[in-house]
């Protein structure tokens, strides 16, 4: 076992909690969960896995400002979002999530320059990004010092501004699947998602009367 949180677990406690959860975050709760657990069945498919688990991010997050004609941007809202749960992890748990993994995958994503926008732009043609490299050691410079400063919600948004990046290239048919050129930063991307999903859940549900937002898709009889 690598130490991070599973379904099983976030499922367990869940069930012995729900009851007082509010109606909204707990639909948030149930369908993020259910996609953490539908990403452990895929049997090394880390393309799949990927998907799966940003379905669950997104079954977090995502309100209904998303879906409005005047929306503030994904990023942004996510960004909100990780703001919030740095503001009530008093243990540290997502802090200590990544430096559990520091030396890993999300050293290997920080690294990838395939994950980084300003690289694509350049290599699409468009002005201005000439100076890609320069952008991207700047880029993993501050990262580390985020990190070493305990910044918890800036070294979220270095590594989601790189997750985002892939989640572009696989949602939009920028990559073949099981493909062998980008291996390595689907799996550390999956890797990353996997062992941080499960602990911004578990947060939500140590904080069930906080406005988590009104998601736009609720249940309808």
């Amino acid at each position: 076992m690598d130490g991070s949180l599973k379904f099983s677990a976030l499922k367990e406690k869940q069930r012995a909690i729900r009851a007082g959860f509010p109606e909204t975050m707990g639909l948030r709760v149930h369908r993020a969960i259910s996609w953490v657990g539908r990403s452990e069945a895929c049997d090394g498919d880390d393309d799949a896995r990927f998907l799966f688990l940003w379905i669950a991010f997104n079954a977090a997050y995502a309100d209904e400002r998303e879906f409005q004609s005047i929306a503030p941007g994904e990023r942004a809202a996510f960004l909100d979002f990780f703001g919030k749960l740095v503001a009530l992890d008093k243990e540290k748990k997502v802090y200590k999530a990544v430096w559990q993994r520091f030396t890993g995958p999300v050293r290997l994503l920080m690294d990838n320059r395939y994950v980084f926008n300003p690289f694509w732009q350049h290599h699409n043609g468009i002005d201005g990004y000439e100076d890609w490299e320069a952008r991207f050691n700047t880029s993993v410079r501050s990262f580390t010092q985020a990190f070493q400063a305990g910044d918890t919600a800036r070294v979220l948004s270095f590594v989601f501004d790189r997750l985002y990046v892939l989640r572009n290239q696989l949602i939009h048919g920028g990559a073949t699947w099981n493909s062998g050129v980008n291996r390595a930063q689907v799996r550390d991307g999956a890797t990353i998602l996997a062992f941080l999903l499960p602990v911004f859940v578990d947060l939500m549900m140590d904080n069930p009367e906080q406005d988590w937002g009104k998601p736009f898709y609720p249940v309808v009889d």
